[in-house]
């Protein structure tokens, strides 16, 4: 985002305004792609139908920005029950009494209409909730989030494509080493100053890391089938636990949406089966099978904080930046963000989006599991309301980071956490490995 701290409040209104005209347009396309039947339809259970999220994130607005900033009347109580995400579970939403196609459409149609005539009237400073326009950004970023769920179930659905992108830009990856080398020593992790910030990315304070290596981009499909060939998914030794018996149950053997074609691998993205490129990395891997190939490799996954330090520190000026590159917005020269392809970039793409350590891609492209739990930062407070982050600390969630090809730049940035179950597959998660180096 740019720096609001810096603009007048007539320019944050304009540009709160075009971000939440950019978000919706992204929400219509995802929609608008496909027939009343399918929008109705459950593609996976793992997912809720497409018309469910298109009206919860009318229904997020509605609570938080008509009633919770602007005190006005409720326009429909009635559904509050039904948009709740903690009331009932994605595999139980479709038998649920939602708005049909039409009526979602209107229905957030008119809280937009009520939204925007409360950004020009609303005073952005006085109150919390509404000091540099944070309200009107966590709904912005709500969106977001749900439109890279929307692309999920996408990529769930049966039958031919609906969506189409030009493909990323080419890489070349030769001459680029495997690793980097992040120097030990203390940064500051998380943020205090990040106006649109969500509470678990609060507060900054100081970490120590020890020094590391991280491979320079995320593991690729090349990579990842020579663990296959060499049996990884069948030898136990590589993996943990818990994520051995998951193997077994699921009877994983490939990444999710691979296929076996004789003797090359297919894969299935959006409809299209198409040959599995290897310089891509690898997308729709599981934690569990994560920790496994690094562990197979010699390795191990990065912690959270290494992987920030990686993303945000810069050793020459001493400070932690916004993005790897820097402190400005994220670029199409930068990162693949936003789905303005429907793939990851071939490895080594986006110089210009570098960490001074010399790694690339953290931003984009792949969601990257980290080793870590997901768990509050020292002074953590929940704002504001416990259920966005606080609810889901502890062991059962792991932290990625890094965004994807379908995370927009509005809910990316070198703080931002994403947490899931360690065997969660649809989404758009890969990884890079992270080895501490060998003393003497």
């Amino acid at each position: 985002m740019k720096n609001l701290n810096e603009l007048t409040h007539d320019r944050l209104r304009e540009h709160v305004a075009d971000e939440l005209d950019r978000t919706r347009r992204r929400s219509a396309e995802l929609t608008d792609a496909v027939d009343d039947e399918d929008l109705v339809r459950q593609h996976s259970p793992l997912m809720s139908p497409l018309v469910w999220d298109l009206a919860h994130v009318g229904s997020q607005e509605e609570q938080w920005l008509v009633r919770g900033v602007g005190g006005i009347e409720a326009i429909r109580p009635d559904i509050d029950d039904l948009y709740d995400a903690f009331q009932h579970s994605r595999a139980d939403r479709p038998q649920l009494p939602l708005l049909g196609p039409s009526e979602a459409r209107n229905y957030i149609g008119t809280v937009r209409e009520k939204v925007f005539d409360l950004l020009e009237r609303t005073p952005l400073e006085g109150r919390e909730l509404v000091e540099q326009a944070f309200a009107f950004g966590m709904i912005v970023q709500h969106e977001q989030q749900h439109d890279e769920t929307m692309l999920a179930t996408h990529q769930l659905r049966d039958g031919p494509p609906a969506l189409s992108a030009p493909p990323p830009p080419r890489a070349e990856r030769q001459g680029l080493p495997a690793e980097v080398f992040v120097a030990g020593g203390p940064f500051t992790m998380g943020t205090s100053a990040e106006p649109w910030a969500l509470d678990n990315e609060r507060p900054a304070h100081e970490v120590h890391v020890d020094a590391f290596y991280l491979d320079t981009t995320p593991v690729t499909n090349g990579e990842f089938r020579r663990f296959i060939a060499d049996g990884g998914y069948d030898q136990r030794r590589w993996w943990s636990e818990a994520g051995w018996a998951y193997r077994r149950k699921a009877d994983l053997r490939s990444p999710r949406f691979w296929i076996r074609d004789g003797g090359r691998w297919m894969r299935r993205r959006f409809g299209h089966v198409e040959p599995l490129p290897d310089d891509e990395p690898v997308v729709h891997v599981s934690f569990h099978e994560a920790a496994a190939y690094a562990a197979w490799a010699g390795k191990r996954l990065p912690t959270e904080a290494e992987w920030e330090k990686a993303a945000r520190f810069d050793p020459a000026d001493g400070r932690v930046h916004r993005y790897p590159w820097g402190d400005a917005d994220p670029g199409p020269e930068q990162a693949n963000l936003g789905q303005r392809h429907l793939q990851p970039a071939p490895a080594g793409a986006y110089p210009a989006g570098a960490a001074p350590c010399g790694a690339r891609q953290l931003i984009g492209d792949v969601w990257e599991w980290t080793a870590s739990d997901f768990t509050p930062y020292p002074g953590f407070v929940a704002f504001p309301y416990r259920e966005y982050s606080e609810v889901f600390f502890g062991t059962e969630h792991k932290v990625l980071r890094g965004g994807s090809f379908g995370t927009d730049r509005s809910a990316c940035r070198g703080t931002f956490r994403n947490w899931d179950f360690p065997i969660r597959r649809q989404i758009f998660a890969g990884f890079r490995c992270a080895r501490t180096p060998v003393e003497g």
